[in-house]
């Protein structure tokens, strides 16, 4: 027989320890991070369900009344995207990102560069994913973000991964025609967005440079190449046909012209050179229509002072080229 003081030792330990694991699990949650709570709270049991729009109030008026704490809101979203996306919990991800836009509409200008920076790196997590709902799902959020006006520019933030994914999504090649459409859509729709957001401050990175351009302007070429018809009306004005920014050619039509009309003299040669390369690397000077679609496109879209600007350099290009005779009637 086993001692009676034994049994009361060991039932007082297995008490004991049950009270210790109960005060554990209750207290938990209380000692971590309020920030951290809010956060969780958003999520619901099941991604079906949605965002806790309730729950997202509270972390809203928190993050706008506790500004200093925005950083970590995002850093903390970030992680619990990256495991979501890792386990393929795409619903959760979905939420996180979901969150990411409502807290960066919400953010006072001076205090948008807290937030940015998580922002941008969950964005660019969900564009390294291979699923094309998360890719056009960060671009969206990405064109929302770059049509935010910040009072102070930020010094050190670049956008040369953005260039290249939203570049090679305009050239995707997936099977399905649908789903290639979308994606080719969202990397225009990407392009836009960082032109919006950098042409227009000198103090961020230059998208002008040539590893720039030599990206975007011939992604924005591929697609108006698929173009059934080249339209010459449309070159005059805005396509405001229905539907338009529905489909690839059109959209990336538009883009080029806004891309041209921002360019000042100096930078006008910058968009001229990857175009100039891409007809003569695709033998699109003969027959002539696309080439002349484009210049026209140029033409109608650049500041009227510095037009001549584009034939002195179509004409150099010309005369540089090889076969240029041909090319010169031709165009």
């Amino acid at each position: 027989m086993i001692p009676i003081s034994k049994i009361a030792h060991r039932a007082c330990f297995i008490v004991s320890k049950t009270v210790y694991l109960t005060c554990c699990c209750g207290c938990c949650s209380a000692l971590r991070p309020r920030y951290k709570r809010l956060v969780d709270n958003i999520f619901p049991a099941s991604p079906q369900d949605g965002l806790v729009k309730s729950n997202m109030e509270k972390l809203t008026f928190y993050s706008l009344s506790s500004p200093e704490k925005l950083d970590r809101i995002g850093e903390y979203l970030f992680q619990k995207a990256s495991r979501d996306i890792y386990r393929r919990r795409h619903g959760f991800v979905i939420i996180a990102m979901e969150a990411m836009d409502q807290l960066l509409v919400a953010c006072h200008s001076q205090t948008l560069n807290l937030f940015v920076e998580s922002f941008l790196k969950m964005v660019q997590k969900l564009l390294e994913s291979t699923d094309p709902q998360l890719q056009i799902l960060a671009t969206q959020s990405f064109v929302r973000f770059a049509n935010i006006e910040e009072d102070t520019p930020s010094y050190h933030r670049r956008y040369d991964f953005f260039v290249s994914k939203f570049s090679s999504m305009c050239h995707s090649n997936v099977g399905d025609a649908t789903t290639r459409d979308k994606i080719r859509l969202a990397g225009i729709q990407g392009l836009q967005g960082v032109i919006r957001k950098t042409v227009s401050d000198d103090l961020v990175e230059n998208i002008w440079e040539a590893q720039h351009m030599d990206k975007i302007v011939p992604s924005l070429l591929y697609n108006m190449q698929s173009a059934e018809k080249y339209e010459t009306l449309s070159c005059m004005e805005t396509d405001t046909r229905e539907g338009a920014e529905e489909v690839p050619a059109r959209l990336a039509e538009a883009c080029l012209r806004e891309l041209v009309g921002r360019a000042s003299f100096g930078h006008i040669r910058s968009v001229l050179r990857p175009v100039l390369t891409h007809f003569d690397r695709h033998d699109l000077w003969i027959p002539n229509d696309f080439a002349v679609h484009v210049f026209k496109i140029i033409m109608f879209s650049i500041q009227a002072q510095y037009s001549y600007s584009v034939v002195e350099a179509l004409m150099q290009h010309l005369d540089a080229a090889g076969g240029a005779e041909r090319a010169r009637g031709s165009v």
